[in-house]
């Protein structure tokens, strides 16, 4: 799919459309714009079941079979009138009517699950005039052509393709929200998500999970793994070295019951909330758990209950201390310290976190800091400590950055160190792709780590636990890498001013040679 690029031009249209319409912040047009296509997605489902029920010779009672009265409406109409391959012909002014007015309050109302129900309740259909939404539903129309294609030459489920193309919609946020939030490159999900391997019946949760990337990543992660062993031809090589496989056709509803119940999300923003679960539900889990939550306040109280988080928390600096979880031993307001102990607190015992946080974690003085790495280090096997380059994050971000893993209740005895040079892409704001990447080999090379030479002039190394405490618990890589120096020996002064009286003769002799010549 990222090879086509008619649907990378579609997209950008859209956006523009979207721009030059006057609806100019992102989350707000890529929330309007995610209640188009799940209008789109919703009749392509329904004319699927529809089919398939027919072919079988079934019965199947359609969303769009009935009558239905919109709020404020004085009598019912046919759900029929609803379907986006019936609206889409209409007049500009009257389709914008009818969706604002019927369509829109009616996928209000979908089942998608009481945490989709409540994320929907405040949502708001806005669309500055007719025009917009004609442009908008022709261009959707066409990315949807385009993923049947793709579909059908490159053998991808269209439910796959349709996922990819959501995540690059949702790539072009191209300014941090509100909070410090900003999406977390694909790729380094991908990495995390192998760091740590959740597997099917693994209850996993992001307590700061915006768009929902890392459940998806873990989603995908595990049904690879599935379908490696089911039917490893169906399984090849992604943009970014790791493992993808079609995942639709081989998971029965058994299976699908369990992943569905799986993952589990927390934000507090709304909107936000309504991105992640739609992100979701567009990727196949009907019913996603993803709820409008403060993990940090005093009204979340889910301790020991995750097999596997994966999270990149917001760097926001400070939140009021009066809203604080009692529960909370810290002691600070910082909310990258107080999302080390959510996490923790959150995990099973031998349960497995991967967090990123920003490198100012790793070796801060001050007491809150030390206490947090030493939840890690004392209460917690601290697996590996990767310190990314200052660059992924951008452009929303130029902060240095770092992966930390650690399994609550084990025992830490060496700290595995990998300082990451490449992720595969440019470290500047145009973050384009170049050959060289080191998550492949920082896969490889942690789940061999025992096996690691502990020499500390490398790109990895170990360090013992008694090392870190003794410099509590700094847990920086520059504190422990020992830098090679080169001895450059330099000729002696005399032999140099030798060689320069020797090259002042020469350009004397020769331009002598040319005024003979000039004669």
């Amino acid at each position: 799919m990222l090879n086509n690029p008619s649907i990378k031009a579609l997209i950008d249209k859209l956006w523009n459309n979207f721009w030059s319409g006057g609806i100019s912040n992102p989350l707000t047009a890529i929330e309007q714009i995610t209640y188009l296509i799940f209008m789109r997605q919703l009749d392509e489902i329904e004319l699927k079941r529809e089919r398939d029920a027919e072919f079988l010779g079934e019965k199947y009672k359609s969303r769009f079979s009935g009558k239905y009265t919109a709020p404020g409406a004085d009598k019912p109409i046919d759900k029929e009138t609803l379907r986006w391959s019936k609206f889409q012909h209409m007049k500009a002014e009257d389709m914008l009517l009818h969706v604002q007015t019927k369509v829109f309050p009616f996928i209000k109302e979908i089942d998608g699950g009481d945490a989709f129900s409540k994320s929907m309740d405040n949502a708001v259909f806005i669309m500055p005039k007719p025009s917009l939404l004609v442009e908008a539903v022709k261009t959707i129309d066409k990315i949807f052509i385009e993923i049947e294609k793709d579909a059908n030459e490159g053998g991808q489920s269209f439910q796959d393709i349709q996922g990819d193309v959501y995540e690059m919609l949702l790539s072009e946020i191209a300014s941090a929200g509100k909070n410090g939030q900003f999406r977390t490159p694909r790729h380094i999900i991908k990495l995390m998500a192998e760091l740590v391997e959740p597997q099917i019946g693994h209850r996993i949760a992001d307590p700061a999970c915006g768009t929902a990337g890392f459940l998806l990543g873990a989603y995908q992660y595990m049904l690879t793994q599935l379908v490696v062993k089911e039917s490893p031809d169906n399984v090849w090589q992604d943009e970014d070295g790791f493992m993808r496989a079609t995942i639709t056709s081989i998971l029965n509803d058994r299976l699908k019951n369990i992943v569905d119940n799986s993952l589990f999300g927390f934000d507090i923003d709304t909107t936000m909330v309504r991105l992640g679960l739609m992100n979701l539900m567009m990727h196949g889990i009907e019913t996603p758990h993803i709820s409008y939550k403060d993990t940090l306040s005093k009204s979340f109280n889910e301790e020991t209950q995750y097999d596997i988080i994966l999270a990149n928390p917001p760097f926001t600096g400070n939140i009021d201390k009066g809203d604080i979880n009692e529960s909370f031993k810290l002691g600070t307001t910082k909310t990258e310290l107080l999302f080390i102990e959510r996490i923790y607190n959150m995990l099973k015992m031998g349960g497995t976190a991967a967090v990123v946080v920003p490198q100012g974690v790793l070796f801060g003085s001050g007491k809150a800091f030390v206490a947090a790495r030493e939840i890690m280090v004392e209460k917690s096997e601290l697996k590996a400590v990767i310190a990314m380059p200052s660059g992924v994050f951008k452009p929303y971000a130029g902060v240095a950055t770092a992966i930390l893993i650690f399994t609550k209740g084990g025992e830490t005895k060496n700290v595995w160190f990998y300082d990451m040079k490449a992720d595969g892409y440019t470290l500047d704001d145009k973050r384009a792709r170049i050959g060289q990447s080191d998550l492949l080999d920082i896969v490889k090379l942690y789940k061999a780590r025992s096996k690691n030479s502990v020499e500390r002039t490398g790109q990895y190394f170990f360090v013992p636990k008694k090392e870190i405490v003794e410099n509590e618990y700094d847990l920086s890589l520059n504190k422990y890498k020992k830098e090679v120096y080169e001895e450059v020996k330099y000729e002696r002064p005399e032999v140099i001013f030798e060689r320069l009286e020797k090259l002042e003769l020469e350009i004397v002799d020769g331009l002598k040679e040319l005024k003979q010549i000039s004669k």
